[in-house]
């Protein structure tokens, strides 16, 4: 069994209204959730309507939406605030300690992977701040996927077309969904538990640009639909969520209150349904899920 988490930046569940370039629908679909509709979605897939707010005033923000994700633990109830950018040391702390790679580790859950690769610079000059996710790899003592890996078709770029890539000059090849999506099944076959962090959602809501946000999202739909139908749903379980709505509403430049759309697939859709009310709940379950019921925190 394995199972994949897909994580998509800055996705929630708008309106269906012109600001919304999730619709029209038939090509933004599986990612295509508004409000007050009921999707019927492929592969016999569960919606549940996922809360990033946390109970915290203020709009829900990328650093203690993500560390929530990756530890079950409320990070914007623990700071008393939602934080932007980048964790601070408080995060990094909760990450170090409490995160799902961790846990798994504990577990002895095993093999885990991030499958997305890092660039040459990141290993050169280390940045001053790094993401949560990036914490916790380090944290659980996981080797970081390179340039390397991305060549030999053993990892994927944030972007996972490489297109941002080769604008830079870099010699690699653009990447189709249908290519993408074969490089991903297969690291996630090897491995118990993988995680994929998709975050040009998130910048194309920032900008308020209808034609790159359509664009950004017909593909990335695309690239849902290719893995699975190449997943092998009656044995293994997909999971896609979002830390905090924006590209779904371009009337604004900032972070929206919506929930965001948890959409499961496979064996364990039904069971981790049930378990998830809020971000806080996605890690617990997963943990549940592929430990038989014994939380490692």
């Amino acid at each position: 069994m394995s199972l994949l988490l897909f994580f998509i930046d800055g996705l929630g569940i708008g309106e269906r209204n012109d600001f919304n370039p999730l619709s029209p629908e038939e090509d933004t679909l599986p990612l295509a959730i508004f409000k007050g509709e009921e999707p019927k979605l492929p592969y016999d897939g569960v919606l549940v309507r996922t809360d990033a707010r946390l109970g915290v005033d203020g709009r829900p923000q990328s650093a203690s939406g993500q560390t929530t994700i990756l530890t079950g633990i409320n990070a914007a109830k623990a700071l008393g605030y939602h934080k932007q950018g980048f964790p601070n040391l408080q995060l990094r702390e909760l990450i170090s300690k409490h995160s799902i790679f961790l846990q798994l580790k504990n577990a002895e859950v095993y093999p885990i992977a991030f499958a997305n690769a890092y660039g040459p610079r990141f290993f050169e000059s280390r940045p001053r701040w790094v993401s949560a996710t990036t914490v916790a790899i380090e944290a659980a003592g996981l080797n970081f996927r390179t340039f390397r890996h991305l060549a030999d078709g053993e990892a994927l770029f944030h972007d996972y077309t490489n297109r941002t890539l080769i604008a830079k000059g870099f010699d690699i090849a653009e990447r189709t969904p249908d290519v993408a999506a074969s490089i991903l099944i297969q690291i996630a076959k090897r491995h118990q538990f993988t995680l994929y962090e998709y975050f040009i959602t998130d910048t194309a809501g920032h900008e308020q640009n209808p034609a790159m946000a359509r664009e950004v999202l017909c593909n990335l739909a695309q690239l849902l639909k290719e893995i699975l139908r190449k997943t092998d749903l009656k044995n293994d379980t997909v999971i896609v969520t979002s830390d905090h709505g924006n590209v779904e509403d371009l009337s604004v430049k900032n972070h929206t209150l919506n929930d965001v759309p948890t959409l499961i697939w496979g064996k364990h859709r039904h069971m981790l349904a049930e378990s998830i009310r809020s971000l806080t709940d996605i890690a617990p379950a997963i943990v549940k899920t592929l430990t038989g019921g014994i939380i490692h925190k």
